[in-house]
Formats: C-alpha cells, structure tokens, sequence
C-alpha cells in the first residue's frame, strides 16, 4: 500500500464498525507512520447515513425490551478514522473515483467499500402508503434501525395493542420484547411454523408455547393482505390489520419484520454487478478492482448471509487484504466478536472462502413481572438428506430439544432449544468437519456434547 491511501466505506454499521477497528489494530489508521506491510498509513473516511454512533442492531430487541440503554449496545468508533454522520452517499463516479453525498461533498478514494447493508422488506399491504404518499400510517414501523426501535418504544405502553407481522427471527424478537412491556401482542406469521428457516416444526412448536405462555397470540398460515385505518392521506392512523380470509385483527401498533433485501442501489447504478447482492470474489473484490462490498449487501458464492458473524468475518478478511503482510496478520489474529448471531471456521489468510454461520437467540425474561428466558441455536442442515443419521431429544415439560444430523462420521447440522449446555461443544466439532468419536449418537446431545 502507498502513503496515505484513502479508504471510503460507505455504511456505518457493524461491518464498518469492525474494518475500521481492525485497521486500528493494525496501527495502520492515521497519518503518522504505520505498522504493516510497507509501513503505509491508511486515511480512512466512514459515510454513514444514520446519525449515530455505530451499533450492534443484534441487541435491538434488548432495547425494545428495556434491558438496555440505546448508547449499551453502542460500538466503538476507532478516533482516527473519519465518520461522517447523517450523511447519505447518492452516486458513485468509478472514473473521476470519487464518491458523491447529499451535502454535496465528494470524497475522492483509492479503495472504496460498500457496507451498505440492507432495508427492511415492506410487504404489499393495502394502506401501507396513504394517498400515494411514501410515508406509512402513523402506529406502523418497521423494525430494523434504532431509529425504528426509538420510535416503537415511544409508543410503547402497558395495554396497547400490537400486531407484528413476520414469525422470522426479528419478528419473534420483537414480540417477546412487546409482551414483556406489557403490550397485548399478536404475532401474523405466512409461514406453516415460526422461525422456518432455522427451526423444524416441532422445535418451532415449543417456540410457540413458550410465547403463547407469555400471552403471545400466534397466528400461522396466515397472511395479512391490509392495513386497517383511520383518517387519510399523511393523517391516517392504524387501527390493526386484515388477513387474507377477511379477518381482522385490531391494533394501535403494526410492526412489519418480514426480512431484509440488501442495499444494492449504488453499485447497481455504478454499473457493478449485481445478482441477490453485490458480488464479490474470494477477496470481496467486485469487478472494478477497486471497490469490495461486505456485510448485509454483498454476495459471494452465490449467497448473501444478511447476518451479523459473517459481517464481521467479511470485515476481518477484508482488513487483511487492504493491510497484506505477516505482520498485520499477526495483528489481527484475535478472535472474531460474533456478538449473537454467528461463529465460524476457517484459516485466517487474506481470502475469504465463507461463513459457517450459527444463529443463536436467547428470549431473555422481562425486566419486570413473570416469564423465564429461552434460548435457542441453529447450525448447519438441520433438514437431513436419505442417508443421514438424526437424533432427537424433546422434553415439552422443561421446553427442550435437541436434534443434530449426522452424515456419515461428520456432524453436519442441528438445532438447540432450551438448556444451550450442548452447543458450544457440537459448534466446535461442526465448524471443525472432524470425525466424530466412535460412540453412540446419543452422546452428541447430552449435558457435555459428548465430545
């Protein structure tokens, strides 16, 4: 690298957060002399289009919940870098390399990095947008910023109504955190059992017992195709919402956690390639040569992760190759910060060759009042192929079960629900691809994990 190169990351979020906190680590941050390869300084601009602080959005149900301070789950913004808050990138010129803002600046770049992370996938409801207007009824919102969380946090009482539309892991996040505010919660899920994508129908079963037990209503095979309101055009209020079979379900507040869709404007008017995401190769390179893309937006192999551990892997490995050289692979050689939502394997070389992702989530109890926690990991395949081994262990009276796919001598997936004693132990030997111990499978989802 040459003196002084400038690195523009537009997103200020975790990704960003954590580039910026391995650059630092490096010593390679600043405009004084720096540690790696060629000894290089890195002058490194963050455009970040929220007004905060970067944060951990794993924690944003925490917040919702009240177990935290929106500034707890802030991150650290290393202070030699540049961050540009409340400011939004609006076109990207790949031949003068300059990135231009809504303020009007332009940031020239030698390397620029996409993390432009993902929006919130707003279903077709009728209602949604009043009068053609772009804003929803007041008493709808998103779920997925801390504005957003800010925002349903104000409106958050004892005795309110609230639908949230979306059984995924956000939304039951979500509606655990509104029950636990006293809110009278109903949960809208299209799918046959929550949490689908992680969970089999019977683990998804206790899911759904445990938040019934907390007064959760829990509707699935459902889909709400309406808004409910009152008053028109940029006055219209919520008033619930009306399923597709002509029921309705009445509300003050609407909460829409259906997904997220990443944030591929820029790059696909830049002229980048761009598939689900934004793609990228082995060194989370697109094709100018000059621009990588990590985190929610970008795509490599073919998949977008849209989680928080793959973000910050792809942030790690793209550290190593902007800084490549012995010494600051030494340098950033610690362990990944997964936060909540991912672990992985691999060796620690510049390339980036994927995410083995787990997702965890732990139902905390409510601050106040009754309810126990429930924690709940998924890993892998956890739907077998012909051929595969499967062990279960359900017990529906302490809300556990277990169950892991094994594929010849290689434990390829599982779910955890309930006492998480296992997980840390069959992660390993999965993130590992090792052969397991020749004993019966029963042991791999006992108390130690039998390994």
């Amino acid at each position: 690298m040459t003196s002084k190169k400038r690195v523009v990351v537009i997103g200020g979020g975790m990704a960003a957060a954590r580039l910026a906190g391995q650059l630092s680590a490096a010593g390679a941050l600043g405009t004084g002399k720096a540690g790696g390869a060629g000894g290089a300084a890195v002058d490194l601009t963050v455009v970040g289009e929220e007004p905060h602080t970067p944060y951990n959005r794993v924690l944003l149900a925490g917040v919702l919940a009240g177990r935290y301070a929106p500034e707890v789950i802030g991150l650290p913004a290393p202070p030699a870098a540049r961050w540009l808050r409340g400011v939004r990138a609006v076109r990207l010129d790949r031949a003068e390399r300059l990135v231009r803002c809504d303020d009007g600046s332009s940031l020239p770049y030698d390397t620029l990095v996409l993390a432009t992370g993902s929006n919130p996938v707003l279903p077709p409801l009728r209602g949604l947008f009043p009068g053609g207007g772009h804003e929803p009824p007041r008493g709808v919102h998103p779920f997925r910023t801390l504005a957003d969380c800010r925002a349903l946090e104000a409106a958050v009482r004892p005795g309110v109504r609230a639908v949230v539309v979306g059984g995924g892991l956000l939304g039951v996040s979500a509606a655990r955190a509104l029950a636990g505010r006293g809110v009278r919660t109903v949960l809208a899920h299209q799918g046959e059992h929550l949490m689908e994508r992680h969970l089999d129908a019977r683990a998804s079963a206790l899911l759904r017992g445990h938040l019934e037990g907390l007064g959760v209503e829990v509707h699935t095979e459902c889909r709400v195709r309406g808004l409910l309101t009152a008053g028109s055009g940029g006055g219209a209020v919520a008033r619930g919402v009306e399923l597709a079979d002509g029921y309705r379900l009445e509300a003050e507040l609407v909460v829409l956690a259906c997904g997220v869709r990443p944030r591929t404007g820029l790059a696909r008017a830049a002229g980048l390639e761009v598939r689900e995401g934004i793609v990228v190769d082995d060194e989370l390179r697109t094709g100018d040569p000059r621009i990588h893309a990590v985190g929610d937006c970008a795509e490599h192999g073919g998949r977008v992760y849209g989680l928080a551990g793959a973000a910050q892997e792809q942030a790690d490995a793209l550290a190593r190759v902007l800084l490549a050289g012995r010494a600051v692979n030494s340098a950033l050689g610690g362990a990944p910060n997964s936060a909540a939502e991912g672990t992985a394997a691999g060796a620690r070389s510049p390339a980036y060759t994927g995410t083995r992702a787990l997702t965890r989530l732990t139902l905390a109890p409510p601050p106040s009042g009754p309810g126990s926690a429930l924690d709940l990991a998924a890993f892998g395949e956890t739907v077998p192929r012909a051929g595969d081994d499967v062990v279960r262990l359900a017990d529906a009276t302490r809300s556990v079960y277990r169950k892991v796919v094994v594929r010849g001598d290689r434990l390829v997936g599982g779910i955890l629900l309930g006492d998480l004693g296992t997980v840390g132990a069959l992660a390993r030997a999965w993130e590992g691809g090792e052969p397991l111990p020749s004993a019966p499978l029963l042991h791999l989802i006992t108390d130690d994990g039998g390994l």
